[in-house]
């Protein structure tokens, strides 16, 4: 029997709560010991370490479950396929997904917490939540309790297998507007063409199968791959979003509420890139990176290659665009429907399009009596900011084509412009095509194709065959057109 050793009494009125007896007195030390806490033995953490801990683990599982911002991104990647107007459908639509989102993950949640759901080796939480709700339930013999297990299992199977497919519809469709912009070859902003989706297509089930091979299907890996990529994006797009209400501040008066809502959403994107490249950096998250470094420097390079060449095609516009204009000019004749006409597709009023009219009048000389000039404004991903855009984009699409007009006026010949504005340039311009062949039966197209003194596989890849496209569906509809050349040095 062990003797019990007298405790030397302590005056629990004299001693502040949280200090021990040796602790000087002084207000220095009663602070850091309220806000630090002192710890009862050397391996339990103070309260500024827990906290600390919890923020840590708290930011750690909204990484691994922000996944779910992913269906917002489709309804944004979409939002060319939405039925007008647009912008209020999108706003509708995101807010019937978060709120959906929002019920989904908070209801399981809160099932976990009434089943007492915790981890099990080899399975997910949703199988070891439902085999707790249902999983010993059975009737006159049957397991149906299991049964329902398979069933709701396979049910998010199917979810899953639907969610994979937004990439396939979205992918292209985010490509035609990188396209649009110059960022990749110009082939691939033509939605409407069959090739166009089909490359994309192949482009992401390529990428997929390689970065399963990568993986060997290991689930931690892809996560980690897919979420680092999507917060990226996640994070330039709400950075982007602060940058132009922060911009365009003068114009709108609740700009700071914008502002600090994507602001907000900036910071938690960000952090979870930050946390995911950096605590799986070894894991996976470094081939990642890499392969995303390298997809966007050959954007770059795609978009220095388009430079270059439109400052080539400068010098064409110097010289043909001051043409001298005869002085006086003569008057332009009556519109005649049954004339030669030709019929221009142009993209803006440069020495392209001039390039193409010149070449027609030096070759047929005074056959046609009417000049048609066909464009199409395109609306890409920086129209869809508001109205304004749109009627800037409809606004530059006319002065284009009124300065066609103008010139050949002032040589002599009656002229028109049709325009339309389209997210598909082919599809736009096959439609007016068909419209001005009935107003004006006798007919002829033209349009201007690049040709290079000695093309490199870059060059046949990156300038798009826009021209042939064109070409091919107006004469299958019985209509004639020729593809002028214009030489680039």
């Amino acid at each position: 029997m062990e003797s019990a050793e007298p405790k030397p009494a302590t005056d629990q009125r004299s001693e502040p709560a949280g200090q021990s007896l040796s602790a000087p007195p002084g207000r220095r030390r009663r602070w850091r010991t309220l806000l630090l806490g002192k710890p009862k033995s050397p391996l339990e953490p103070g309260v500024f370490h827990k906290t600390s801990l919890m923020a840590f683990l708290a930011l750690h599982a909204y990484t691994r479950g922000a996944g779910t911002y992913t269906g917002i991104e489709a309804v944004s990647n979409g939002l060319q396929v939405m039925r007008e107007p647009r912008v209020e459908t999108g706003k509708r639509t995101m807010l019937y997904m978060a709120v959906s989102l929002a019920t989904a993950a908070s209801g399981i949640l809160l099932c976990y917490l009434l089943i007492h759901a915790t981890p099990v080796e080899g399975k997910t939480m949703n199988t070891v939540l439902v085999e707790r709700f249902a999983g010993s339930f059975s009737w006159a013999g049957l397991p149906l309790g299991h049964w329902f297990t398979i069933a709701t299992l396979a049910s998010e199977a199917a979810i899953l297998g639907i969610a994979a497919q937004t990439g396939f519809i979205d992918g292209p469709r985010v490509m035609a507007n990188m396209a649009s912009d110059s960022w990749l070859p110009h082939s691939f902003a033509h939605l409407s063409e069959r090739l166009t989706m089909q490359r994309g297509v192949l482009l992401i089930s390529s990428a997929a199968v390689l970065t399963l091979l990568y993986t060997w299907g290991a689930t931690s890996t892809l996560v980690l791959m897919y979420s680092i990529n999507v917060f990226l994006t996640f994070s330039l797009s709400q950075a982007s979003m602060v940058r132009y209400w922060f911009q365009n501040r003068r114009k709108h008066p609740n700009w700071s509420r914008h502002s600090l809502i994507h602001l907000i959403g900036l910071i938690l994107c960000f952090s979870i890139l930050v946390v995911s490249a950096v605590e799986k950096f070894r894991e996976g998250g470094w081939i990642t990176l890499t392969i995303t470094t390298a997809v966007i420097g050959l954007c770059f390079v795609i978009q220095r290659h388009y430079q270059q060449v439109y400052q080539r095609l400068r010098r064409l516009d110097e010289i043909l665009l001051e043409a001298p204009l005869p002085a006086p000019s003569p008057t332009a004749p009556a519109r005649d429907p049954m004339a030669p006409t030709a019929a221009f597709f142009v993209n803006g009023y440069n020495g392209l399009g001039m390039h193409s009219v010149l070449n027609v009048i030096h070759l047929f000389g005074g056959h046609f009596k009417n000049f048609i000039f066909i464009g199409v404004g395109v609306i890409d991903s920086s129209r869809f900011k508001g109205a304004e855009e749109l009627e800037h984009l409809r606004r530059q699409t006319e002065e284009g084509l009124q300065q066609y007009v103008t010139f050949m006026k002032q040589q002599g010949y009656y002229a028109e412009y049709w325009y339309a504005l389209g997210i598909d340039p082919v599809d736009e311009l096959e439609r007016l095509a068909t419209e001005v062949a009935k107003r004006f039966p006798r007919t002829v197209f033209f349009a201007g194709k690049l040709i290079f003194k000695r093309p490199s596989l870059v060059e046949k890849i990156l300038h798009n065959q826009t021209a042939f496209t064109i070409q091919r569906r107006l004469q299958f509809a019985g209509l004639q057109m020729m593809v002028l050349p214009v030489r680039v040095q």
